[in-house]
């Protein structure tokens, strides 16, 4: 089973190829969104299949179109069990707008509580704030897409149950390693965040992920299938809060 948790289908330049692509290959993706707009775009093309799902996102960098888009966050609330790209960032390309991403990823917490939904989170030099917010409105199912904070908060993420999605781009940097060898091998799960991430100057398609099995399997010293029955009783995990 190949299994990507955190891409963005709908940013490649043919979505319809790529998705028609990813049917063909059997593979299990977890298709992103930035707006509830690109949502509703994209709907129709997602709904009838059953390995790839579409997440309802609000996306933390685009947070001057929030206020906008919310009424209609909240009319697609119910036609998808997965929620994403959604959360904080206060790096220097987002801490100008911190009140109002507070403020959405504090809306669609409140909302989502009580539902069987899972979400991707963006947490870029806001992990301790992300962490304490879902908390505090009693998120059951999160994954913590390319973490990138520190490795003392590892620890408080994984007590809350929460997973983490790591990608190719992480395993090629010694921060990015060091926080891999820090996750319990139980909250892993690979994406590869494409078309954000490239190898050899190319956009990565949803499942590209022989890069993290092949780090897993040095990393753990364990073969091949034993990383992919990981990963694969992981994920098993992760979507049987929907049940």
């Amino acid at each position: 089973m190949i299994i990507d948790t955190h891409c963005h289908i709908d940013l490649y330049p043919n979505p319809r190829k790529v998705l028609l692509d990813c049917v063909k290959a059997n593979i299990t993706v977890l298709a992103m969104t930035n707006l509830p707009s690109h949502f509703e775009m994209g709907y129709s093309h997602f709904q009838s299949l059953k390995k790839i799902r579409l997440a309802l996102g609000m996306h933390p960098l685009m947070a001057d179109l929030h206020k906008r888009e919310f009424g209609l966050f909240l009319k697609n609330i119910n036609k998808t069990s997965y929620i994403g790209e959604v959360g904080l960032d206060f790096s220097k390309e987002g801490i100008s707008t911190k009140d109002i991403q507070i403020d959405t990823f504090s809306k669609i917490l409140k909302v989502v509580s009580g539902q069987k939904k899972i979400l991707s989170i963006h947490s870029r030099k806001a992990e301790k704030e992300v962490l304490d917010l879902l908390i505090k409105n009693n998120t059951q199912s999160a994954i913590f897409h390319w973490y990138s904070g520190g490795l003392n908060l590892i620890d408080a993420i994984a007590e809350a149950g929460y997973f983490f999605s790591i990608n190719p781009a992480m395993i090629r940097s010694l921060s990015g390693r060091n926080i891999i060898s820090k996750i319990p091998k139980r909250l892993i799960l690979p994406e590869t965040d494409g078309p954000f991430i490239s190898n050899k100057n190319l956009p990565l398609n949803p499942g590209e992920i022989s890069s993290i099995i092949n780090y897993l399997m040095k990393e753990w010293n364990i073969p091949e299938h034993d990383v992919k029955s990981i990963i694969s009783s992981n994920f098993s995990r992760l979507i049987s809060y929907l049940k």
